[in-house]
């Protein structure tokens, strides 16, 4: 009976050790047949195709061209060579002229003497109208006897210099077009630049015609004197894109090819500094010059500095030093240059100005900058520090010396 028992439940558990063996061999037969192998994509692949994918036949979607491309490709054309010839004429030295020396070596000697030599050189500029009006730097063509001007498609210009102004260092060019039709460059808006914009500086470096160079505005209003070019009145666009010899007065472009300033200079001291004068600054001088004008530069005739406290304390607290300065924040006017409207005004050196019509003012760039924007022959009052007094003087504006 115990054995019949025994027999029927270990029947039992070989059943139910059969069925779920089953049932586990059926289940991962039907799991598996719903997966399909992992097939890559591919162009050719239609429904169960499965066919590699060839990443070289992938069509690339969008233009090919870089904005940096399109920029260059919708100004360059008017971007130009420009190259001067200077001849120098050199005096001859009065030790030729003596007689002993005219009998010993006779008069051909002297005749063969060199007395005059040219000097070449070569810069960049832009054509802005279709006249033939073109913008470049006075320093590319300044007492030039001969320029000539060359396009990128290759034609050949005499060039007549009609204006040039050293204190901008801004120039214009004119070249007879005799009816040719000519590429103009798309001027932009440089009083909307943000720092951190694409800039594009496009010229002739070092002789290498229609050269591009990439980079951004690095900062703009960045006053001539902190860029340290002290005799030019402008506030430069700084930037990083290349610039060098011989980019000299050709175009700096923004992301659109829109001019945006006139590459000028760069800083001998270091890499990656490059300035630009701002379009605008151009645009409202490009008439003047175009048309023989003077440029009007107001001066007052001080050399000066920015002063602090703790600068005036330091001078003061130094038993050689000649003057005693005011301890307060101002400019400190270093020198009077004789004969201009401040020795006139009474104006002297040691005085602290701190004041331009009734308006603080403590940085010499800003008190230029009033000075600039206040025209010729206008009233300026200024307050300013003689030692421990406050003192009132009014200086008349005048046209900067030296300027042509």
């Amino acid at each position: 009976m115990k054995s019949r028992k025994l027999l029927s439940r270990l029947s039992s558990h070989l059943l139910s050790l059969l069925l779920g063996v089953l049932l586990c061999f059926g289940g991962f037969h039907f799991l598996s047949s719903q997966a399909e192998p992992f097939v890559e994509p591919s162009l050719n692949n239609q429904g169960n195709n499965s066919t590699p994918l060839n990443l070289t036949k992938v069509p690339i979607t969008g233009s090919r061209e870089s904005f940096v491309s399109a920029a260059v490709t919708r100004t360059g054309p008017a971007v130009v060579r420009i190259d001067t010839e200077t001849v120098v004429t050199r005096r001859v030295d009065p030790f030729f002229d003596d007689p002993f020396f005219r009998e010993f070596f006779g008069e051909q000697f002297r005749a063969r003497l060199p007395q005059e030599r040219r000097i070449t050189g070569q810069g960049s500029g832009f054509i802005v109208d279709g006249s033939g009006i073109i913008l470049t730097n006075a320093h590319v063509v300044n007492k030039a006897d001969k320029v000539t001007v060359t396009l990128k498609d290759g034609r050949t210009f005499n060039g007549e210099v009609r204006g040039t102004d050293e204190v901008t260092d801004l120039a214009v060019v004119k070249i007879a077009s005799q009816g040719a039709k000519l590429p103009v460059a798309p001027l932009g808006d440089s009083g909307n630049l943000k720092v951190g914009d694409w800039a594009i500086a496009v010229g002739n470096p070092v002789g290498l015609d229609n050269t591009v160079t990439l980079g951004i505005i690095s900062t703009i209003g960045r006053s001539a004197a902190k860029a340290g070019i002290p005799d030019k009145r402008v506030d430069f666009i700084q930037t990083d894109a290349a610039i060098n010899p011989g980019n000299s007065g050709g175009p700096l472009l923004n992301s659109q090819g829109e001019v945006i300033g006139i590459n000028t200079a760069i800083r001998a001291d270091a890499m990656g500094i490059g300035f630009a004068i701002p379009i605008n600054k151009a645009k409202a001088l490009q008439n003047i010059l175009a048309t023989g004008q003077k440029v009007p530069h107001p001066y007052i005739g001080v050399q000066m500095v920015n002063l602090t406290p703790e600068l005036a304390r330091e001078n003061n607290q130094n038993p050689n030093s000649p003057i005693l300065i005011p301890e307060v924040e101002g400019i400190l006017v270093v020198q009077v240059i004789p004969n201009t409207p401040a020795a006139r005004a009474g104006i002297r050196r040691g005085d602290v100005i701190v004041g331009v019509n009734g308006k603080p003012v403590s940085d010499g760039s800003d008190l230029q900058s009033i000075v600039e924007n206040a025209g010729l022959n206008a009233s300026l009052k200024l307050q300013l520090y003689r030692g421990d007094r406050v003192i009132d003087l009014t200086v008349r504006t005048a046209q900067l010396q030296g300027t042509p």
